[in-house]
């Protein structure tokens, strides 16, 4: 079940919002009536990944419990607070990476002559890095006495499988949060401002990121580009990524509105950004501030010289890439804005084209971030050197395979998406903020969208989601 579904919109959502506002608005029930949704909606990909989020839930909330308590001595918190995000980050590395471990330890064995290791191979537990993070989350701010433990199981249960973040974010920190299980504000400016988030949302998701999903999977898929093609198949996936994940961010900030939690903004206006440094500061802004608090500032920050900052940078962003995907594709992704990163803070925070005008800061760091997805979104390292090459690659027109997929690429809706997605792209107006207040004008532009989208959801077969495979 995604947002983006009949099945979602039809149904769950409906009855799950419904029953919600039904029940008292004092005590405990609408917290429980959100906890069972929430678990009907992670089992319904598989319940046998029930468990799973139900263990890390326990282990959390123990090991809070006791981090919790004021007559514990230091020494004793700090071995509560290792072993209990020893505990996650375990479920974590089996989940998504133990697999990927046991192929390079393999691939070394073969080479050196070492004994293999077992082939073991399992689908993905879909969020588990999301609500693996949350329950580090908890773990640390009550380890700060940046918050206390929840005195109530279930509204704990409820944080950590709360459906609209649970799949993909946003990344919600437990002392941040954790008050709203206890009292929240509801009514009717919270729903709107939720319903017109989620319109909005939903149109980037389906009506942009859908339609130029086939251009970057041509694109990525073909055995011949031009640079044109292989620049034109690029910009659609920047575009396709930055609407399918800033979309369901979106719809997952709506949703929270309409249950009474405000959660944060997770993009702002990412492709405007005039340097690397800013750019991480309007992309995924909740995973942003998570390894900025939870792993550069515990490793050092800034507060130990020039040096140990770069090697600090540089650490975070492989192991944020790593954290995207486990392959080496994403790890070199992470190297690439961990260098460009390093090359600023040597320049003192700015880029080496900080004294051009501010479009040219634009188009370059907008380049720059090209580049990086190119191997964010190739299969392996040969493929994405292959991309890069085809970048600055010239195939005479004559090129059947090239000609075909010219056809196939600029077609008239995939050029006018691409338009449209630019032009919003570079738009100074923020979905967050412009639905906030929802005027009758605003209102009725939402429900076209909400039309617009479900008549296309209807036609298209495919509608994948990009982040679920992180």
């Amino acid at each position: 079940m995604i947002f983006a579904s009949t099945l979602f919109l039809g149904y769950f959502l409906p009855l799950v919002l419904g029953v919600y506002y039904l029940l008292p608005s004092a005590g405990k029930w609408r917290n429980r009536w959100l906890l069972l949704a929430s678990y009907v909606f992670y089992g319904w990909w598989d319940p046998l990944l029930l468990p799973l989020l139900g263990g890390l839930t326990l282990w959390s909330f123990g090991f809070a419990w006791l981090l919790g308590r004021t007559d514990y001595p230091d020494g004793r918190r700090r071995t509560l607070l290792v072993l209990g995000v020893s505990g996650a980050l375990l479920a974590l590395f089996f989940g998504k990476y133990f697999g990927f471990a046991c192929e390079n330890y393999n691939a070394l064995a073969a080479r050196w002559g070492w004994s293999p290791a077992p082939a073991v191979s399992w689908a993905l537990p879909l969020g588990i890095s999301f609500f693996t993070f949350h329950a580090i989350s908890t773990l640390v701010d009550v380890y700060r006495r940046e918050a206390t433990p929840m005195a109530s199981f279930a509204d704990y249960a409820c944080y950590l499988a709360f459906f609209p973040q649970l799949i993909a974010g946003p990344i919600l920190r437990f002392g941040a949060m954790a008050p709203a299980f206890a009292e929240r504000r509801h009514g009717w400016p919270q729903v709107s401002a939720g319903l017109g988030l989620f319109c909005l949302g939903l149109g980037k998701k389906v009506l942009i990121a859908n339609t130029l999903a086939p251009v970057a999977d041509l694109a990525f898929n073909a055995r011949q580009l031009d640079a044109g093609l292989a620049w034109f198949g690029l910009l659609a996936y920047a575009l396709q990524l930055y609407y399918d994940f800033s979309g369901y961010s979106d719809m997952a900030v709506g949703l929270g509105r309409m249950f009474g939690f405000e959660f944060p903004r997770n993009f702002n206006a990412p492709y405007m950004a005039e340097s690397l440094t800013d750019f991480w500061r309007r992309w995924h802004l909740s995973l942003s501030a998570f390894l900025r608090d939870y792993l550069y500032i515990p490793l050092g920050g800034n507060r130990h010289g020039l040096g140990r900052t770069c090697a600090n940078l540089l650490v975070v962003m492989l192991l944020g890439g790593l954290w995207h995907g486990a392959a080496w594709t994403f790890v070199v992704w992470g190297l690439w804005h961990g260098l460009l990163l390093v090359s600023e803070r040597w320049l003192d925070g700015r880029a080496w084209y900080a004294g051009f005008p501010r479009f040219f800061r634009v188009m370059l760091t907008f380049g720059l971030v090209l580049i990086g997805w190119v191997f964010f979104r190739a299969p392996t390292l040969g493929a994405a050197m292959d991309y890069l090459r085809a970048l600055v690659q010239v195939v005479p027109a004559s090129e059947a395979p090239a000609k075909l997929l010219g056809v196939e690429l600029f077609t008239l809706p995939h050029l006018l998406t691409l338009v449209a997605a630019l032009f919003f792209a570079w738009s100074r107006r923020r979905a967050h903020d412009w639905s906030t207040h929802l005027t009758i004008r605003r209102a009725l532009l939402c429900l076209v969208l909400l039309w617009l989208s479900l008549g296309v959801l209807g036609t298209h077969k495919a509608n994948p989601f990009l982040y679920f495979q992180f």
